[in-house]
């Protein structure tokens, strides 16, 4: 077991020593390694020091043994004398840490071809390690010798031996090249804004290895296995999520996260937290990246930050859809709706997902197989047909599952697409310029989902009004006994509402912007970056919404007892239930709502158990 510590700038790697071995001879143990990098006489030699762990911040006693309260691949500050030292920014895990991250113990072989939207959410959380394909370790070595075969002969090739952009006719000597990638990557490392979160880091690290692992971009293979390492070590680099227009690629943010990859910057691991990038590297055994000719330009062009979370808001959107679903459910029944409009009309207008919808709806609601109570209670009013927020959801949740399905195709091809320039085509020999890191398909498609998945919150707000008004519910008012003394649901649905109106904003297309840039180089660019933040943004209010409709729902059906739904509807319930308690009183509403959101973000009302 070993630990790094932290010594005045320097970082050391100490074995523990043995099972009975203490804090304070790690201690002693990087002192006297720092003391003898630094040459420095007995008499200059410290003698007293404190510690602290950089994960969590918790001061060290020196009397503990050091498998006590350390983990193997720990990372310790070290303070002079018997100061109380405090972790610098960069050696603490700030707010972008994952305290339950587990190293996974199994793996994801990556051919650049076959990576799912699912997968990819899967190793952005940590749960998989990567390895390539001997296929793809094959295309790489191959795609490589191409690259190195037009240096040998001195041949020119963009951001190869020329500049970038505007410079592109501008050659640079052959002694020049490595400083010349180099170059390019700090240059583009001009991203602000709060850093991705750590599992979208990993989602962009691994998409990007991805794509290299296609054998079209020229990377060698040993660079590429340098990423699988910190990737599978979840040496995280920070990269600041705005900053890229979509062409040419997303380069701001691959940039940043090629910088930590070359020990420069700031880098993430879990027991590390955020400390300097070579220091977190050189903790868990890794050399920084030192790039060869067309690998910086390789690493930095693509559309890999778009489609990393493109891919998320897929997934979170087919989701919350499949709830949505289950959630109009659950308020149909408390508002008493009738189940005639789900049956044989959708065959006279046989849009996929109108009939899922509505074949999902007639398996929830009132069947021989699953009798309702409540349906039953009503079965012989005069009523002959619902409002439009109950009539019509198989209509217009039926479109959301459809956008999401195109979504889906569009980003699942983007992950698995060379997308930087130029590409290399180890088969004839070629190298070509071209522009496949134009966003505008993940851009445009992401726009469109953001107006697509929109519009479950747009319908769901209406039905929270309708359950809280009680001229259109038969309930009272707000949800809630003794109203006036009591607002209930009242301010509840006014969050839905704020939610809905901002995210109508936000489903303005960013696609249809755009501003030249690179002296007029790259004269038309996509805005996918903003595309794919803002459609992440559209996707969490919906889950948000929803989760108050569940809350409401679930509160009308209160009012009903002892009349029950059908059995998957009451297990739907009963989750709720698990987590929040009826309101019989005003209490404060907030971590009713937060609970109710984290059953949706967790997918967990998607499969009410029979």
């Amino acid at each position: 077991m070993r630990v790094s510590l932290y010594v005045r700038g320097e970082w050391f790697r100490v074995p523990f020593g043995g099972p009975s071995a203490s804090v304070r001879s790690l201690g002693s143990e990087a002192l006297r390694r720092y003391h003898q990098a630094k040459k420095l006489e007995d008499g200059d030699r410290e003698r007293e020091f404190s510690m602290r762990r950089c994960q969590g911040g918790e001061l060290l006693h020196p009397e503990d043994r050091a498998e006590d309260v350390l983990e193997d691949e720990d990372f310790v500050q070290m303070g002079k004398g018997l100061q109380l030292i405090t972790c610098s920014p960069f050696l603490n895990p700030g707010a972008n840490r994952q305290t339950s991250y587990k190293e996974p113990k199994e793996y994801i072989s990556l051919d650049g071809k076959s990576l799912t939207t699912a997968a990819l959410v899967s190793l952005g959380q940590g749960l998989f390690k990567i390895k390539l394909t001997p296929e793809a370790q094959g295309k790489a070595i191959k795609c490589r010798e191409v690259i190195d075969a037009f240096i040998r002969e001195d041949r020119v090739v963009y951001g190869v031996n020329t500049g970038f952009g505007m410079f592109a006719r501008t050659l640079i000597p052959k002694e020049q090249l490595a400083q010349l990638q180099a170059n390019v990557i700090r240059s583009h490392c001009a991203g602000v804004s709060a850093p991705l979160s750590v599992e979208r880091t990993r989602m962009l690290l691994v998409l990007r290895i991805n794509v290299l692992a296609k054998g079209y971009s020229g990377v060698s293979k040993e660079t590429i296995d340098a990423m699988i390492k910190a990737f599978n070590a979840s040496c995280l680099s920070w990269v600041p999520e705005k900053g890229t227009v979509g062409a040419s690629g997303d380069l701001a943010p691959l940039a940043h996260l090629t910088l930590g990859l070359m020990g420069e910057g700031r880098m993430w691991s879990p027991q590390s937290g955020w400390a300097d990038a070579k220091a977190v590297l050189e903790g868990h055994g890794l050399k920084p990246l030192i790039l060869k000719p067309k690998e910086g330009i390789a690493l930095i062009n693509g559309t890999q930050l778009i489609s990393s979370l493109g891919a998320e808001a897929v997934e979170r959107a087919l989701g919350v859809a499949r709830q949505a679903d289950i959630i109009a459910a659950l308020s149909f029944e408390a508002l008493k709706g009738t189940t005639k409009a789900f049956h044989t009309i959708h065959a006279a207008r046989p849009h996929p997902g109108q009939m899922e919808v509505a074949a999902r709806l007639r398996s929830l609601l009132d069947s021989d197989v699953f009798p309702s109570q409540i349906s039953e209670s009503h079965r012989s009013c005069d009523r002959v047909q619902d409002a439009y927020t109950l009539r019509c959801i198989p209509q217009v949740h039926g479109v959301v599952h459809d956008t999401i399905a195109f979504v889906q195709k569009v980003i699942s091809t983007e992950l698995n697409s060379a997308t930087d320039n130029p590409l290399v085509f180890a088969e004839t020999g070629e190298i070509m310029s071209g522009g496949n890191f134009h966003g505008e398909y993940p851009a445009k498609a992401l726009d469109y989902l953001a107006i697509g998945v929109h519009e479950l919150a747009s319908i769901s707000e209406r039905r929270i009004e309708r359950l809280v008004n009680p001229a259109l519910s038969e309930l009272p008012a707000f949800l809630v006994q003794d109203g006036g003394l009591n607002s209930g649901f009242m301010i509840a649905h006014c969050t839905a509402a704020a939610l809905v109106s901002e995210s109508k904003a936000l489903c303005h297309p960013s696609s249809v912007d755009s501003l030249s840039t690179s002296a007029a180089t790259e004269d038309h660019v996509s805005m996918g970056g903003w595309a794919a933040r803002k459609a992440l943004r559209v996707v969490e209010h919906v889950e948000q919404v929803l989760a108050i409709e569940l809350l409401a729902a679930c509160q009308a059906l209160e009012f009903l007892r002892p009349l029950k739904t059908t059995t998957p509807l009451e297990k739907v319930h009963e989750l709720l239930r698990s987590v929040v308690s009826p309101w019989d009183k005003d209490r404060i509403m907030s971590p009713d709502i937060e609970a109710a959101h984290a059953l949706v973000r967790q997918q967990k009302a998607s499969r009410p158990q029979n």
